[in-house]
């Protein structure tokens, strides 16, 4: 429902933030990240994630997407809500989570607050598949850098046609400086020649 709230920060604590926008103020609860990268007052955008159920409404906030998309992540998993989810955030970077869930690394999962043995065991399980197009966004797989949204299309589908990714992701890149796509089918074209 919510894209993003963009206004006057009017306070801030580790666990929530109040933006006024244009006279109405939205409490957002937001993760430890999302606390630090903010500002203490003045001009600021959460990009926002609307949360309800049949008993209350809340709006997060996320200074970045990735925090959001890791969010969006981990409350689709069974028994984990968006109290749990916030608190996973607040304790580790995305992408080192991201990472760590598309290389099935248990124990680094269980070292994360919140997080036990059998939570550890779900989030592989749930998130596997999931977690890829994450991971090549974050530019965890060994990439350069994260890759666009139409890069990472492009790499998905060359894993699809039967590519390991680490190729399919190295066939985009060469064809990306060799001639910039404007679509996901033209890339993978592209990308076919030099796989």
């Amino acid at each position: 429902m919510y894209e993003y709230v963009s206004g006057n920060l009017i306070r801030k604590s580790p666990a929530e933030a109040v933006v006024d926008v244009g006279g109405v103020g939205y409490r957002l609860r937001i993760p430890l990240t999302t606390y630090e990268a903010i500002g203490s007052s003045g001009p600021v955008k959460l990009l926002c994630h609307h949360h309800v159920r049949e008993d209350i409404a809340q709006l997060f906030g996320f200074a970045t997407e990735s925090e959001r998309a890791v969010f969006r992540m981990l409350i689709s998993v069974s028994r984990i809500g968006p109290g749990v989810a916030i608190g996973i955030i607040s304790s580790t970077p995305a992408d080192r989570l991201v990472r760590a869930i598309e290389s099935e690394d248990t124990q680094a999962l269980e070292a994360i607050k919140g997080i036990g043995k059998k939570m550890a065991q779900r989030l592989v399980v749930e998130l596997k598949e999931s977690v890829q197009a994450l991971a090549l966004q974050l530019g965890s797989a060994g990439a350069a850098g994260p890759l666009s949204p139409i890069e990472v299309d492009a790499v998905l589908a060359l894993t699809a046609l039967g590519y390991n990714r680490a190729a399919a992701q190295k066939a985009v890149e060469k064809a990306k400086k060799i001639s910039p796509a404007e679509s996901v089918a033209q890339l993978v074209k592209q990308a076919l020649q030099f796989s």
